[in-house]
């Protein structure tokens, strides 16, 4: 009987080998032995299924937009990745290998040895989405470089999912109202914020939080605005705190060698084309947060999601206070402390500098 590392040792050789037969196939015609023109079908895996992003934007993009662009020339088939069958975790691996030639990665999913490029949405960092995009800018130079240099990839664009915030089962008028409640978390940084807070976080994928809620296993979900409303949270909890923890950012990458090998005009197309869609997707992002704040409590400005009556827990000064305390002493030193001082030096250069934010950089 195989063990796991020899079953995933076997899975990445065969992805290895049908990646090899895919790059052959985007270096040769489709049309190779008649006089048709020559189309190139790129395969992309993207972001989550059945969200926005992906179903509005990103899908659209790749199997109409990218044809119409290019006159017929380009193609492409588009999967989400949590449908793709390749863990979140492997991803960047799988980029680097080439085993994946172009994919979408959520930070919040990186392991270990990429800790580094989770810095922009980090826990507890950004309140609104004016300091996401503050955050994002000084950081992404330093993303683009590292990706290119250390791992062999492309970053082509990065996206972000609508806020995540609190939607919980009873009431409670503040974040210190949290303590003791079992809430869903789906990254690292999001258990040590709300450990701060005197919860009980537990590591949930997405497509188990409704079970785990209604099982009562948790009795609070961090999610997104849009994606909470979306799962049918609005029917199964009572109150939704308004201030996002975090965001959900993704970035959308080649691998290098894949990308080199694509014909010039398909490149400048790519990179006259991917920054718009990035845009749309945070557009749609910004308007998404309000949109699902709005239907959750059943606002008459809900226009596509559906109604509920949640009750709004704004964000107080208190909160407000409680969340700058919490990352400064809490999420930040447990992030550089995971990541080495590597880490600070990168945090000092980019964001530290721009949200003054700084840490010391020796022992």
């Amino acid at each position: 009987m195989q063990t796991p590392c020899q079953i995933r040792s076997w899975l990445l050789s065969t992805l290895w080998r049908s990646c090899a037969l895919v790059l052959l196939l985007l270096a040769m015609p489709a049309a190779a032995q008649t006089s048709a023109p020559a189309v190139y079908k790129l395969r992309v895996v993207g972001g989550l299924a059945g969200l926005s992003q992906f179903t509005r934007w990103e899908e659209p993009f790749w199997t109409e937009e990218l044809t119409r662009l290019s006159a017929g020339k380009f193609s492409a088939d588009i999967v989400p990745f949590d449908r793709a069958g390749v863990p979140g975790s492997e991803m960047l691996h799988l980029l680097q290998l080439g085993v994946v030639p172009f994919g979408t990665t959520l930070l919040s999913s990186l392991p270990l040895q990429y800790l580094q490029y989770t810095a922009p949405d980090l826990a507890g960092l950004n309140p609104d989405i004016a300091s996401l995009k503050t955050s994002v800018s000084v950081f992404r130079p330093y993303l683009e470089k590292a990706l290119r240099d250390q791992q062999g990839i492309e970053l082509l664009a990065i996206y972000t999912y609508p806020a995540q915030v609190l939607f919980c089962k009873k009431p409670f008028a503040a974040l210190a109202d949290l303590s003791g409640r079992r809430v869903r978390v789906s990254s690292t940084g999001q258990a040590d914020f709300l450990g701060a807070l005197g919860a009980v976080p537990v590591a949930i994928a997405f497509n188990e939080l409704v079970g785990n809620l209604q099982s009562g296993n948790v009795e609070c979900a961090v999610t997104g605005t849009t994606s909470g409303n979306t799962l049918g949270l609005h029917t199964m909890t009572s109150h939704l705190h308004a201030m996002p923890l975090t965001w959900g950012l993704a970035i959308f990458a080649a691998n290098r060698a894949a990308w080199e090998a694509l014909p010039p005009d398909l490149r400048a197309l790519l990179r006259r084309e991917l920054p718009k869609l990035e845009a749309s997707i945070w557009a749609e992002s910004e308007r998404d947060t309000a949109e699902g704040i709005a239907c959750n409590t059943g606002q008459s400005s809900c226009k596509v999601g559906r109604k509920g009556n949640m009750v709004q827990v704004p964000v107080s000064v208190q909160d407000e206070r409680r969340r700058q305390d919490i990352f400064t002493a809490t999420v930040l030193p447990r992030w550089l402390k995971r990541c080495g001082m590597r880490c600070a030096e990168i945090w000092n250069q980019t964001i530290g500098s721009a949200r003054n934010i700084a840490v010391p950089t020796s022992p």
